[in-house]
């Protein structure tokens, strides 16, 4: 199977050694203060793919377990989602930014992950550290959710770190937290069914999105400044480019990925 190439380059180390280096790396998330921003300025642009696509950009992987609501046959699973060479499930976000905006509340009043057909939705979602609904909408489907911090992602070498991971045999929600102490990178998947995947960031801060279905995005209300700008994807890893935002001021910057290394 060649589901783990989604994240390229991954390695996996052994959770002792995580456990003992999580300290001086948690400090590193820092904290984030919630404070009135005046002449706010703005960061606009896209995520592109240049280039020909993987061979493996589309994976199709057998369904054995659940057909009658996981569907017959064989699940496509996206890795490499690129249309009029925009590439989607892409994260764009600040680094390391101290203060700034209010977080805003979520959508549905609640952060969720929907297990639907089989399916995580959404596949990709930027959420604030803390309390999540995990939801299983599937009658008579067993799911088993496993949400695991990506650590490491920036270096190329990554290690999985698990946040939580429960079996959801009935319709119905469980509330969980996520609370990563070193990433804000996040894969969950279920281990009842190979092909269930999705990804999650939960930074300190809320100046973070998915791009658009035109691999757009903007994130507004931040105070004037100097800031590393980075784009996640969760198969080629974080660009990053250096902005300027002056007061009430717009910036625009681009990000491409490839697979050529």
């Amino acid at each position: 199977m060649k589901s783990n190439k989604l994240l390229a380059g991954l390695t996996f180390g052994v959770a002792a050694a995580v456990a003992l280096a999580m300290p001086a790396e948690a400090a590193k998330r820092g904290k984030y203060k919630e404070v009135s921003v005046t002449d706010g300025g703005s960061v606009s642009g896209k995520v592109s793919f240049e280039g020909a696509l993987p061979v493996d950009a589309v994976e199709n992987i057998l369904i054995t377990k659940n057909p009658e609501v996981c569907g017959k046959g064989e699940r496509s699973v996206t890795w490499v989602d690129v249309k009029d060479g925009a590439l989607r499930g892409a994260f764009v976000f600040l680094s390391k930014i101290k203060q700034g905006k209010k977080w805003a509340k979520p959508e549905m009043g609640e952060y969720l992950v929907n297990q639907k057909g089989c399916a995580f939705k959404p596949w990709a979602q930027v959420v604030r550290p803390g309390p999540i609904i995990i939801r299983n909408s599937d009658a008579g489907v067993l799911h088993n959710i496993n949400a695991r911090e990506l650590i490491g992602v920036e270096k190329g070498r990554v290690v999985k770190k698990t946040l939580f991971n429960f079996g959801q045999p009935d319709p119905g929600d469980i509330k969980d937290k996520i609370k990563p102490r070193r990433s804000s990178y996040i894969g969950i998947n279920c281990e009842a069914h190979n092909f269930m995947f999705g990804f999650i960031m939960a930074p300190t801060h809320p100046y973070a999105v998915v791009v658009g279905e035109d691999g757009s995005y903007s994130i507004d209300n931040i105070p004037p400044g100097k800031y590393t700008l980075k784009a996640w994807h969760p198969r080629y890893g974080v660009k990053k480019a250096k902005i300027t935002v002056a007061a009430k001021g717009k910036v625009e910057s681009d990000f491409a990925f490839s697979e050529a290394k």
